[in-house]
């Protein structure tokens, strides 16, 4: 069972120069990285805090690296989910694991209801989610379903968890929007 760090990812970020030609602004390895656990993880590639972004910011994922993106955000991001372990780990230590671990992204106050699995969450974000690598169950209030790689999710501010099924870390990408918030 590997509980490896996050590996790193290449991050290419382009810019026009002065003279408006296109050039490489930065090739490095991505710097945005929060470890929450054995093998599990997020790294942000890329953020922007308000509709239309930016272009002229330097790296738009200099911030502290939180499971929600900024108010009118977005945030690109690969995370990492560990080797199976909860479902093997007595629910006592499932609950203190979980709680740890959005309280370390900024967002205990997510866990709404975790009645079907300890790492229940619910965002007012709209998620595009592709796995990449593993096989994970998405958890949902009332219903569940397997991901194999390039499985897509749209999730949409629903309650949620993601299992990894395997015995090795699950990769996934995901790009998170600020959502309106209903009544």
């Amino acid at each position: 069972m590997s509980t490896e760090p996050l590996p790193p990812f290449r991050r290419i970020i382009t810019a026009n120069a002065e003279n408006g030609r296109s050039r490489i602004l930065t090739d490095a390895p991505a710097p945005h990285i929060l470890q929450s656990g054995p093998g599990r993880g997020l790294i942000n590639l890329w953020a922007t805090d308000g509709n239309p972004p930016s272009l002229d910011t330097l790296d738009d994922a200099a911030w502290p690296v939180q499971l929600e993106p900024p108010a009118g955000g977005t945030v690109f991001r690969l995370f990492q989910l560990g080797p199976r372990t909860v479902s093997n780990e007595d629910p006592e230590v499932a609950e203190r694991a979980a709680a740890a671990a959005f309280a370390r992204m900024g967002a205990a106050h997510l866990r709404v209801d975790t009645t079907r699995h300890p790492s229940m969450h619910k965002s007012h974000t709209l998620d595009y989610i592709m796995l990449l690598k593993g096989r994970v169950l998405l958890v949902l209030d009332d219903a569940e379903t397997e991901l194999k790689p390039f499985d897509v999710v749209i999730q949409r501010g629903t309650n949620h968890a993601w299992v990894n099924l395997d015995d090795e870390p699950a990769l996934l990408m995901g790009v998170l929007m600020d959502a309106a918030r209903g009544p």
